[in-house]
């Protein structure tokens, strides 16, 4: 791989970064496993959007969407359907969001392994804890709601709900709202590196997802395979 940055699994020396005031983390790929939701519900939206005669022909391949998670809506459908007009667009992404709200309800999704456990340890250990994500605010909301981890955050992000056009943008107002002046940012998008490099912070590359390009982390400061790793980061931090 042509990531930069440490490959902590990798590398017997563990890197040596500086202890942050918070720890941002995106969602889609980095706490919760996406595809266990979004699967299913995208290939009901475009069965709903062919009965209601605004799609014609076979759903696009799902890794036209999984190749895009981390991008804004708008950009997502510009790749899965590039040939549907706006009000398809915007269509869809109305019906994504019931499919997933549903979806999420009904109990059948899930988080990467230790996730829970390792956001609870940050936070007995003083960390302040937040999610910056393109995703839609109602969506990020449910996720935390049902899975249970609500009174971990202490803010949700999402660029739904501050209309910004980028994720660097996001954490900036994030950062500003909360008077942070150190962070790490982690997540598993070229867009979360470009957030928190932007914004002068370290950044956590997840390479565990899968989704993404093979250089889809590089510029992270340390790289890692599992996010309880960030726990020995984090103690091992100065």
């Amino acid at each position: 791989m042509s990531q930069e940055g440490t490959s902590f699994e990798q590398n017997t020396q563990i890197p040596q970064l500086k202890k942050p005031e918070a720890i941002i983390f995106d969602m889609d790929g980095t706490l919760f496993q996406t595809e266990s939701l979004l699967l299913p519900a995208y290939h009901k939206m475009f069965d709903i959007l062919r009965e209601e005669g605004l799609y014609t022909g076979p759903t696009p391949p799902e890794e036209r969407i999984l190749g895009s998670l981390g991008m804004l809506l708008d950009q997502i459908w510009k790749i899965v359907m590039p040939e549907a007009g706006e009000n398809v667009h915007r269509r869809a992404d109305e019906l994504l969001l019931q499919l997933e709200i549903e979806g999420l309800e009904a109990g059948n999704t899930l988080l990467y392994s230790q996730v829970a456990e390792t956001l609870v340890a940050l936070k007995k250990r003083g960390v302040r804890l937040f999610v910056a994500s393109n995703g839609l605010q109602d969506y990020i909301h449910s996720i935390v709601v049902v899975h249970e981890l609500k009174d971990l955050f202490e803010g949700l992000y999402s660029a739904g709900g501050q209309g910004t056009a980028t994720k660097t943008d996001l954490v900036r107002i994030l950062l500003d709202n909360h008077g942070i002046g150190s962070a790490w940012m982690v997540g598993d998008r070229s867009s979360d590196v470009e957030a928190g490099k932007g914004n002068g912070q370290t950044v956590i590359g997840c390479a565990y997802a899968g989704f993404g390009r093979h250089d889809e982390l590089k510029g992270s400061d340390v790289i890692i395979q599992s996010i309880a790793e960030l726990l020995e980061l984090y103690d091992n931090a100065e």
